[in-house]
């Protein structure tokens, strides 16, 4: 039975050609693949090798062990855990389905678009008059304020004041 072995803390530099020389001395590679970014190409550090034979041997052997200059980490893959719904607002969901409204509770595609409000409003200058509350309607130094900016309007029959 093969066996299907993780490889993380990979260089860079490192081809699935070169992951597969590594492991091919403790058994029969079945396959060899370093996990690469899809939009620009370059590793994410990380792959698989599928072993037909040997794979207890190569995961005891290999992991710590230095390739391309790099400490790898070695062990045997789990399989993915579903991660849950999130992008795809009211319920489109993605790769492993369910989507789900904001209110999710992973967070999910909004969770970095919520209002900061972190920081506070900057200091009022210097010599301003915070005493006084500002005026609603119209008025300042120079307008007095005019009758009908805060007289209540009158509601219902004249006849009835």
């Amino acid at each position: 039975m093969s066996k299907n072995i993780f490889v993380g803390s990979l260089a860079w530099a490192t081809t699935s050609e070169g992951l597969e020389k590594a492991f091919a001395q403790y058994g029969s590679v079945t396959s060899a693949k370093v996990i690469t970014d899809r939009e620009t190409g370059r590793s994410k550090g990380f792959g698989f090798v599928e072993m037909a034979t040997g794979g207890d041997e190569a995961i005891r052997a290999l992991n710590g062990a230095t390739l391309d200059g790099r400490t790898i980490v070695v062990n045997e893959a789990r399989p993915r855990e579903s991660r849950g719904g999130g992008g795809g607002g009211y319920g489109g969901g993605g790769r492993d389905g369910g989507g789900g409204y904001r209110g999710a509770g992973d967070g999910g595609p909004m969770r970095d678009r919520r209002a900061d409000f972190s920081s506070a409003p900057p200091p009022p200058a210097e010599g301003g008059d915070f005493g006084k509350p500002a005026r609603r309607f119209g008025g300042g130094p120079d307008r007095p304020r005019r009758d009908r900016d805060y007289e209540p309007r009158k509601r219902g029959f004249d006849d009835d004041q």
